[in-house]
């Protein structure tokens, strides 16, 4: 049973910035972002494939150029650094990881059931 420890969410004003961070308890293939704001749907945030050295990343068209996604050389640990946050992006943040070796057509980064393990979530709120 795999685990994933999210943090890193608060409260920020318009144009801040945070950083979430996600653990994996063991190792894991493509782990990604997902939120939910009230009254919407989870949707897909970003994707990184860190079964590799330089991952190959995928962004949501409302994020890009604002979130970054990334890993450290364990490739345990994923984070999402948000900058220039808006209003728009005030939801809980969901992290989420695939068993190690399972392999998905790319366009696949986006949907929920590609993914085995979520975590517990975290709020991030952004103020005007």
């Amino acid at each position: 049973q795999v685990q994933l420890a999210e943090s890193g969410g608060g409260s920020v004003q318009e144009g801040g910035s945070l950083r979430l961070s996600c653990v994996a308890s063991t190792r894991t293939g493509r782990m990604g972002w997902f939120r939910q704001a009230p009254g919407k749907e989870r949707e897909a945030v970003a994707s990184i494939n860190k079964s590799i050295r330089t991952g190959i990343t995928y962004y949501a068209d409302s994020v890009k150029g604002r979130f970054t996604i990334s890993h450290d050389n364990d490739q345990n640990t994923v984070y999402l650094q948000m900058d220039s946050l808006k209003p728009e992006d005030t939801a809980k943040y969901y992290c989420a990881a695939r068993r190690s070796g399972i392999s998905y057509e790319e366009r696949a980064w986006r949907e929920q059931w590609s993914y085995h393990f979520w975590g517990q979530g975290t709020q991030v709120t952004v103020s005007s």
